[in-house]
């Protein structure tokens, strides 16, 4: 069992008041001694008036230690409960406070990274790579018509394939690439050290697993298929107009007859 530091202290103050009233018993003792054996009234006197005060001093030491044991140190065992409640409880919360700070970047769903995590990373790794020149590459994917699947299958369906999805992307992705579910049927990857025909490369491959999925629902086998929109950044544009270039590119994509990569 381990000891708190307050109670240490308090078992160390017991055995100096121990001590202190073995020494005052071994005076009180040494005082008879001396009184049995002088024959000065005088000295007497003095002996008598020492074994008083040693006696009021071994009263004052048994008060202290009765104090302590039976007052004092069921305090103290109070506060170390308390402390360590406190402890646990600081612990706890502040558990919980990552584990929500992580869901709070975290899309439910898929796993993937969030919207709110994308904005920031974005800018970030903007402002990382505009200090050594290289590229950052943008691509925005959004399912074809995932509506239909939604109302012909149902949201669980619908639900099963933004997760397959999602893996395939994580599957085709380096560790250092951000992977993100904007919402809804959308998603995005930042992969950054690629020029424009590295990312036309990258899209058109990672296009081509989406629509080669298979989502079984029931007896029914499912695909789907994927527009995207890439972009390159140029080391001078905010995240904001880099992400709506790759955006126009994706409206070109669908608007082109969709299952394509735009850039």
């Amino acid at each position: 069992m381990r000891f708190h530091k307050s109670e240490t202290a308090f078992f160390v103050f017991i055995a100096v008041i121990l001590a202190a009233g073995v020494l005052t018993l071994h005076a009180y003792g040494v005082l008879f001694t001396l009184a049995d054996v002088t024959s000065d009234a005088g000295r007497f006197g003095d002996v008598a008036y020492l074994s008083k005060v040693l006696f009021a001093t071994g009263v004052l030491l048994t008060t202290a230690l009765f104090f302590g044991i039976f007052f004092i140190y069921p305090l103290i065992r109070i506060h170390v409960n308390e402390e360590s409640k406190l402890r646990a409880m600081a612990a706890s919360l502040s558990a919980r406070s990552q584990t929500m700070e992580k869901a709070a970047l975290t899309d439910g769903l898929t796993g993937m990274q969030n919207r709110r995590y994308f904005d920031d990373a974005l800018k970030e790794y903007l402002d990382e790579f505009r200090r050594i020149e290289r590229p950052v590459g943008l691509m925005i994917l959004d399912l074809d018509h995932f509506k239909q699947v939604n109302d012909t299958h149902g949201h669980d369906v619908g639900d099963e394939v933004l997760r397959a999805v999602a893996d395939c992307l994580k599957d085709l992705t380096r560790y250092h690439d951000i992977v993100a579910r904007l919402g809804g049927e959308e998603f995005a990857v930042v992969a950054p050290n690629m020029d424009d025909e590295m990312m036309r490369r990258f899209a058109e491959r990672i296009r081509k697993a989406i629509s080669g999925l298979s989502i079984m629902s029931g007896n029914v086998t499912l695909r789907v298929t994927t527009s995207v929109g890439i972009a390159v950044w140029d080391c001078k544009e905010s995240a904001e107009s880099l992400f709506r270039r790759a955006d126009q590119h994706l409206y070109e994509a669908k608007k082109g007859g969709r299952n394509r990569v735009s850039a």
